[in-house]
């Protein structure tokens, strides 16, 4: 039986990394969490993940620095940006995010099914 992927979640709300987390999980992914993008970008150096889900307003650093340099510097790690930031600014920031190197966005709130699906997608790549 093969392992099963390792999925990184960053994002600064700790109550939405537990819940996407929780979500890949029962899927039947494995998962590692980071507060923001400093700590997401050490965990990928490590860690080596099959992809990262991506929040694209944070402190610290955040997401699309984080994006930009999972795309130079981890070529083979698939992206997902996440959104609910700004008023109104959510989807520019998306485009924005895939303009980057993301893979794929998706807006907050995110439904359960539509996010397993994008993540299984982005592994099928």
């Amino acid at each position: 039986m093969s392992a099963k992927p390792l999925i990184c979640v960053i994002d600064d709300d700790a109550a939405v990394r537990r819940t996407l987390c929780a979500q890949l999980e029962a899927a039947g992914f494995q998962t590692v969490e980071a507060g923001d993008g400093t700590t997401g970008l050490e965990i990928i150096k490590t860690r080596r993940p099959a992809a990262a889900v991506v929040d694209i307003i944070m402190p610290e650093r955040e997401g699309l620095s984080t994006i930009q340099e999972i795309r130079d510097t981890y070529p083979d790690t698939r992206i997902l940006a996440i959104s609910g930031g700004g008023i109104g600014e959510a989807a520019r920031y998306l485009q924005f995010a895939e303009s980057l190197g993301a893979h794929d966005s998706m807006m907050k709130p995110l439904r359960t099914a539509e996010f397993i699906d994008r993540i299984k997608r982005l592994l099928a790549e």
